[in-house]
């Protein structure tokens, strides 16, 4: 399927696709047509049994700039509720396989919030990353001010949401909000690195793996642990659990299937 502002490779490396914001004019800003395009490259590349991995990135100066603010300026609430302005921000949230954020530049706003609706994140020494809404007299609304206080703490989250002040990358790592930081020019290279070591494992456990993590954001310990344990029995129903351990036993490296 052909986009305009996506550019999609599904198969970079074997078993990882890269989807990379293309608004470069914009700075990625994601206006509603991009965040459908990005849904729908998202739910096929999840069901392309050939990628276990996916990418996420945009361009050395912006991941993502943060929403097309044009399209809402002059919006009312009933507008907003009319075009169900985050149903596209639900449908990426249920993306099963793994998924990397490769960040430079300008992580502001949607693009902080796409950039945590994402796995694991590789950041360049440029990122900056923040929600400054509150500079344009609104909140966030794809998820700011709830993945961020789930990652941070109430404190920082507060600081972030009512200031607008933006994170360098190292604080971001230094805060637990992000994986790596690199030089601006590895940052991408980096990230598949990642996936490759991501998408060596199980894709039927990886899948299971990150399903029970998140989880752990939306419930009870209990309820937490109970999923968990479902998920591992359902290792043990497929291909990949016996390829795992006899390899394991044997000294030698598993060749996983997805089965």
């Amino acid at each position: 399927m052909s986009y305009e502002f996506l550019i999609v490779d599904p198969q970079v490396e074997q078993h990882i696709a890269l989807i990379k914001l293309h608004r470069p004019k914009e700075l990625n800003a994601l206006n509603r047509q991009l965040m459908q395009e990005l849904q729908q490259a998202l739910q096929e590349l999840d069901e392309d049994e050939k990628v276990r991995v996916i990418v996420l990135t945009g361009d050395e100066k912006a991941f993502a700039a943060g929403a097309d603010i044009r399209q809402m300026a002059d919006a009312t609430a009933l507008d907003l509720l009319k075009l169900n302005q985050f149903a596209t921000w639900d449908q990426v949230k249920k993306t099963r396989k793994p998924m990397i954020a490769a960040v430079s530049g300008f992580a502001l706003g949607g693009g902080c919030e796409l950039m945590m609706h994402c796995d694991l994140i590789v950041a360049s020494e440029t990122a900056r990353i923040g929600q400054p809404e509150i500079k344009l007299g609104v909140i966030p609304g794809a998820g700011g001010t709830q993945r961020l206080t789930r990652s941070l703490g109430k404190a920082l989250a507060m600081e972030l949401v009512l200031t607008g002040r933006s994170l360098t990358a190292e604080e971001a790592l230094r805060i637990g909000l992000i994986n790596k930081v690199v030089p601006v020019e590895l940052y991408l290279q980096e990230a598949i690195h990642l996936a490759k070591q991501v998408a060596e494992n199980s894709p039927i456990a990886t899948q299971l793996a990150k399903e029970s993590v998140l989880h752990a954001f939306n419930t009870t310990l209990d309820e937490g642990l109970h999923l968990e344990r479902k998920n591992f029995y359902l290792c043990f129903a497929g291909e990949d659990q016996k390829e795992g351990m006899h390899a394991f036993i044997e000294k030698r490296k598993p060749v996983f299937k997805g089965k």
